[in-house]
């Protein structure tokens, strides 16, 4: 399997068709997956935003100060406001806010993004991205994943992960089949959009380099049972269930700064 980026791509633009843009500059082979950087999806569909269009309410305002408080800086509640519209829940609203988002990915401040967004304050997901990614498919009659970058649990850093995709099934279900010793596998089922965005994010870097399309060459899905089943349903999340329940304890986190400080004289 190779990758490599698509060059030449210009600034995108409301309106734009991604899939035409990507059409002009690579010749897909077949069986070639195309990963997409959901920046250049959502200013296509004019997912750019200013401040100026979110009234905060009082929720907003009490997120925000909270939040600037801890921060030890002011946070502008039009900005909760934008997270706070974009959002289905907020699992956690202190220290960070938590966002599931209307099309069901967790991640913090709902996926907005305010870096390399040069007609607007703030860049929106898109509202359905595996739609988004069904309409580029269409235009290159090739798979698409639609990517972002996002934090992880337990451990330091972003990676790419999968927005929305179509023409390759989510994960393979490895459910049923055998180990090398023959033992039955009984719940494995590995994330090969997710895979694919984290390889491709390799590539298209998390700065300045303008290469938002990696196209994917030689990949193969494999003789398993495909799966779609990547966003967890809330029923049975455990951890979603938990966070719920969490309430932010600032006097605790401030001992643990203390002790973590008086370890480093030691």
């Amino acid at each position: 399997m190779e990758l490599f980026a698509v060059e030449g791509l210009p600034e995108v633009r409301p309106g734009d068709d991604v899939g035409e843009l990507v059409a002009e500059r690579v010749d897909l082979e077949e069986g070639d997956v195309v990963c997409v950087s959901h920046s250049i999806v959502s200013k296509a569909e004019g997912r750019g935003v200013d401040l100026s269009e979110f009234d905060p309410g009082p929720r907003a305002r009490a997120i925000a100060e909270r939040i600037g408080e801890l921060a030890g800086e002011e946070k502008d509640p039009r900005f909760a406001q934008a997270v706070l519209d974009e959002s289905e829940e907020l699992l956690t609203e202190e220290p960070l806010m938590l966002a599931v988002t209307r099309f069901g990915h967790i991640t913090v401040n709902a996926g907005i993004d305010r870096s390399n967004v040069p007609d607007s304050e703030l860049l929106l997901l898109p509202e359905e991205p595996s739609a988004s990614a069904e309409r580029i498919s269409e235009t290159l009659d090739a798979p698409v994943v639609v990517t972002d970058t996002s934090g992880r649990p337990f451990r330091q850093g972003q990676r790419g992960v999968a927005l929305g995709w179509a023409g390759v099934p989510a994960a393979r279900d490895w459910r049923g089949e055998s180990d090398r010793d023959g033992r039955e596998l009984g719940v494995t089922v590995e994330a090969v959009v997710d895979e694919l965005a984290a390889a491709a994010n390799l590539l298209t870097g998390e700065g300045d380099d303008g290469l938002p399309v990696v196209v994917v060459r030689d990949f193969e899905f494999g003789d398993h049972e495909p799966h779609d089943g990547l966003f967890r349903s809330s029923g049975g999340d455990y951890v979603r269930d938990a966070l719920r329940e969490w309430e932010y304890d600032k006097q605790r986190l401030r001992d643990s700064d203390e002790d973590e400080s008086d370890g480093d004289h030691q």
